[in-house]
């Protein structure tokens, strides 16, 4: 193991318990990644982000073909999918957090950008959030879909299931999945209110 590869061990593992410890991941529910230059480092499927260690990493390559270590989560493909879309980007946080996965169960939500502009931080972290179709967990079908709209978007909403963030690195990324969650907050909270939005 390389020292770079220890490093982002360290850093996927340290984002996975501070998500954790936050409440944005139940379970063992949520999943988070990094790309290195073998391939994508990725949580394993079955294990709470509590409590992952940097022993448990998966890796797997761009297509979602699982190379070494633990089986990795069944919604590896998303990451490589997203990973694959976006080259400019490093790592891909995706949770169940409690708001965000509220508003993917909402009907007459606009599929084009789930969620409106309310602040500045928002709109600097996440560029467009569009819903995607209901599949069910783990199904790779929804790996096309992803991919295509993660071309022009760093964020993603699954219908009826949470978000998929991505960004530079896997602190970034769960910045800005952090941003998205409270956004998905303030939406609820002034829902029936008019708004001022950010320009």
């Amino acid at each position: 193991m390389t020292g770079t590869d220890s490093r982002l061990r360290a850093d996927v593992v340290g984002v996975a318990h501070s998500l954790f410890a936050r409440g944005y991941t139940h379970g063992s529910t949520g999943n988070v990644s990094a790309r290195t230059e073998r391939g994508i480092l990725v949580t394993p499927t079955g294990v709470s982000l509590g409590v992952v260690t940097p022993e448990d990493l998966s890796l797997i390559d761009l297509d979602g073909t699982h190379l070494d270590g633990p089986a990795p989560t069944k919604e590896a493909f998303l990451h490589a999918a997203v990973l694959a879309a976006r080259p400019q980007d490093g790592a891909v946080v995706h949770t169940h957090s409690l708001y965000s996965a509220a508003l993917s169960a909402l009907a007459g939500l606009d599929e084009r950008d789930v969620l409106p502009r309310l602040t500045a931080y928002y709109t600097m972290r996440i560029e467009r959030l569009p819903l995607l179709p209901y599949y069910a967990p783990g199904d790779d079908g929804l790996g096309p879909l992803a991919r295509a709209e993660a071309a022009s978007t760093n964020a993603l909403l699954l219908r009826n299931h949470g978000p998929v963030v991505s960004a530079k690195d896997v602190r970034a990324a769960a910045d800005a999945l952090e941003e998205l969650e409270q956004t998905a907050r303030l939406h609820f909270i002034t829902s029936g209110r008019e708004l001022h939005l950010v320009p």
